[in-house]
């Protein structure tokens, strides 16, 4: 075999390698963007589920403040009354806008 022989079985074997390669990157890129589809897909999921939760949490605490436990009657009315002055409040700081 002649050296110009020798280096193009060289350089047709490196190319095979390097065909390969790019291959593998190709399918592992593939399943990459894949997994990132996934993620985003979840995290959307979670953070749909994160702000539902938010909500629940809220509408309970207002819930629970506005539970008359013991007979508690003139403090769930007071507790009612200071709600009511603070949407007036957001209602006028709004007005002026």
């Amino acid at each position: 075999m002649s050296p110009y022989e020798e280096t193009l079985a060289r350089f047709e074997s490196r190319m095979r390698q390097m065909i390969l390669q790019f291959q593998k990157l190709k399918e592992e890129n593939r399943e990459l963007y894949a997994m990132l589809e996934k993620s985003e897909e979840d995290n959307k999921r979670l953070s749909s589920q994160l702000e539902e939760a938010g909500h629940k949490f809220e509408a309970l605490k207002t819930a629970r403040m506005l539970e008359v436990a013991d007979g508690d009657l003139e403090a769930t009315k007071a507790k009612l009354a200071k709600l009511i002055r603070d949407v007036n409040k957001c209602i006028t700081l709004l007005t002026d806008q």
